[in-house]
């Protein structure tokens, strides 16, 4: 099961140069200089400061949805959980980050098929803690 340690982001501005030429995955194109604006990475990632939280991803059940062992994800409380989202959820006092299933039942799916889903019963003490609007991993 994937699990999240919570951080808090500082608040610091710091723009950074932002290139607007696209740079291609696949056949490399003559080199460009296309210095654009400036780029904070805290306006880009954070809608809601006093909202958003950063957690460290611990396990491998969402790698089928891009996000690994030891990535951030940025989690927006203020938002509404919506079927097929991304979420941090709290079960039994644990986090867990998993996507939210709200058709013919309530699920926690993970995105790894070496696990099983985690569907919403009496006996489980589930809620939805915030959900996850970007994924910051480095190389």
């Amino acid at each position: 099961m994937s699990k999240v340690s919570l951080i808090k982001p500082a608040m610091s501005h710091r723009e950074m140069p932002y290139y607007e030429a696209k740079i291609p995955a696949g056949f490399a194109s003559p080199a460009t200089e296309y210095l654009g604006d400036t780029l904070d990475l805290n306006d880009y990632l954070i809608a809601n400061n006093t909202a958003t939280f950063f957690a460290k991803v611990e396990g491998d059940s969402m790698i089928g949805a891009g996000i690994f062992e030891g990535d951030l994800i940025v989690i927006d409380r203020s938002l509404t959980p919506k079927h097929n989202n991304i979420v941090v959820a709290v079960i039994d006092n644990d986090f867990t980050v998993k996507r939210l299933w709200l058709k013919d039942k309530i699920e926690l799916r993970p995105e790894n098929p070496d696990y099983q889903p985690i569907t919403l019963s009496g006996e489980v003490d589930m809620r939805i803690w915030g959900v996850v609007t970007a994924v910051v991993r480095k190389f």
